[in-house]
């Protein structure tokens, strides 16, 4: 078993200890102040110094859960690396004060949740950019989600202190630890946060709750455990804070208004967005109605019915499709259209009550170009590989509809 340093300090840097193994790349040491990846922490990385010498870049760390043993993943094998030698370990203290901060603050808003509403948390995961918890319940309204942030701030703005203590599991039930694990251990390590929370946890900590640095949420989704809260903690917070106002700076100089303006403008643009596809899509439908009644005056009749079979190389989907129900409302008509542009597609489509089978002719067609499509005995769409090709298929199609 590995005599895990961190535990009773979070803050050390450097280590000496002995090789007890090594596998590969992998490397078991007798104590460290690596963290492996663990209860939803991330791993340390740093740097393991050989016999004084050769510097070796330590990449993951892992535990083995039965054996009690940490393994240090390294980037390379040194070949002075072998049991018993002597090591210098030093773990990389940027990221390590970043999970400090994310952990800590976890413990933190966790407690916030569960005294202010009874919100129990089920997990939690620790990104690179960002945290997230699980809280056991249907819903957290906007109101809760800022109360919870506002708790959890006043906590650290208090600077109280975080405390290591161990105790049995019994004792610890005594105590009032918010969450015991499952898993039976001699002795359990709980987390302190003065008079505000108290549970069992394994992870890297602050020394007072001033040195997690803030607590900012960033949103809540549905998941199937409850309600998922993301956020950022200490550092990480300052800086999606600046990324997240340079993006609101950058959006509100498009729009030449302030950043807590900017809601408002683009509500304002999106209106005009929609009413100009209103405006369009009316001018669109006059235009088709007008190109169908210029078609139909040369299309030429196949007994009583008459055949359209035309290809636009400049127009789309959209436009075809309407010009077809144009078309086939005007009188006893089969229609086929192809268009050109980002995406060549093809349409089909008849008066009710005619004979053929547009779903059925889109299937074949389709098939010997490869593409996709489908309708119903009236109306059928299908894609085409290119616009040469579109074009075409028309007069093929046109050929079995006689």
């Amino acid at each position: 078993m590995t005599d895990r340093l961190y535990y009773t300090d979070s803050f050390l840097q450097e280590f000496e200890a002995r090789v007890v193994a090594v596998n590969g790349e992998a490397v078991i040491l007798d104590r460290s102040t690596f963290y492996p990846t663990s209860g939803g922490q991330v791993f340390d990385t740093g740097w393991l110094a050989v016999n004084g010498a050769e510097r070796i870049r330590v990449k993951d760390v892992t535990e083995n859960e039965q054996t009690g043993e940490v393994l240090h993943l390294l980037e390379s094998r040194a070949a002075a690396l072998q049991p018993g030698s002597l090591v210098r370990g030093t773990i990389d203290a940027d990221r390590r004060l970043d999970h400090m901060q994310q952990h800590s603050g976890q413990h933190v808003l966790s407690a916030a949740f569960e005294k202010l509403y009874g919100f129990a948390t089920v997990s939690f995961h620790m990104g690179e950019e960002s945290c997230t918890i699980d809280l056991a319940t249907a819903a957290v309204s906007a109101k809760e989600l800022e109360a919870a942030e506002a708790l959890a701030n006043q906590v650290i703005a208090e600077d109280r202190p975080v405390e290591i203590r161990f105790a049995t599991a019994d004792e610890a039930r005594t105590l009032g630890v918010r969450k015991i694990p499952p898993a039976e251990r001699e002795k359990l390590r709980l987390i302190d946060i003065h008079d505000f929370d108290l549970n069992a946890c394994g992870g890297t900590h602050v020394r007072s709750t001033g040195q997690i640095g803030g607590i900012l949420l960033r949103k809540i989704e549905k998941v199937k455990q409850g309600v998922r809260v993301e956020f950022v903690c200490g550092l990480r917070a300052v800086r999606t804070a600046r990324r997240d106002f340079e993006t609101l700076s950058e959006a509100a100089s498009i729009f030449s208004t302030h950043i807590w303006e900017l809601p408002q403008q683009v509500r304002k643009s999106l209106d005009e967005v929609k009413s100009a596809q209103k405006a369009q899509h009316r001018l669109l439908e006059e235009v088709a109605e007008l190109q169908a009644h210029q078609i139909l005056h040369s299309a030429p009749l196949r007994g009583e019915h008459q055949l359209v079979a035309q290809f636009f190389a400049e127009r789309d989907l959209t436009f075809i499709k309407m010009l077809a129900q144009k078309l086939t409302r005007s009188g006893n008509v089969v229609v086929l259209l192809g268009c050109g542009g980002d995406q060549p597609s093809l349409v089909f489509a008849q008066t009710p009550g005619l004979p053929y089978d547009m779903g059925a002719l889109m299937k074949q067609t389709v098939q010997q170009l490869g593409t996709r499509g489908g309708g119903n005995r009236d109306m059928a769409q299908g894609g085409a590989p290119d616009a040469a090709r579109a074009e075409g298929t028309l007069q093929q199609a046109a050929s079995v509809i006689g």
